[in-house]
């Protein structure tokens, strides 16, 4: 499928690193390194913008060595970039551990996977089928 982009940043676009990969990578278009101090959030301006087509969106993920090696994590993941929208895709980040953080130019943010999705239609009801499982919520399938 091909995608409508806009690349403002001078970085490469994004692309998948393997044949296998499912996300892009967005990389951090700012001028100068920035500090995440703990538990504060910065909005990363990637410059990428793209025209998705009718029933696609992108999903805006943490990138896993960022969020296991240093706490930094995408604040709403996943974002969600919808079809319509047109303007820049940023990386809402937050910072989730003890230590500052120092965002560099070029620094690899976030995944960025686009997919197919589905709209629904409601059709109100008074009862819900029934299964086993019923109103069994949080850890009530068990640890393992």
């Amino acid at each position: 499928m091909k995608v409508r982009i806009v690349n403002k940043s001078g970085f490469e676009l994004p692309a998948y690193a393997t044949g296998m990969s499912a996300g892009m990578d967005l990389k951090a278009f700012i001028d100068a390194p920035v500090v995440i101090a703990p538990l504060e959030r910065f909005l990363v301006p990637t410059g990428i913008y793209i025209e998705l087509p009718d029933g696609y969106e992108a999903q805006i993920r943490p990138r896993s060595g960022l969020a296991s090696k240093y706490g930094i994590t995408v604040a709403n993941a996943p974002g969600t970039v919808d079809a319509d929208y047109r303007g820049e895709i940023k990386v809402a980040l937050v910072n989730l551990s003890k230590e500052e953080y120092v965002l560099n130019p070029g620094e690899r943010v976030a995944q960025m996977v686009v997919s197919r999705y589905t709209r629904v239609e409601w059709e109100e009801c008074e009862v819900l089928g029934e299964t086993v499982r019923g109103e069994g919520g949080f850890g009530s399938t068990g640890k393992i």
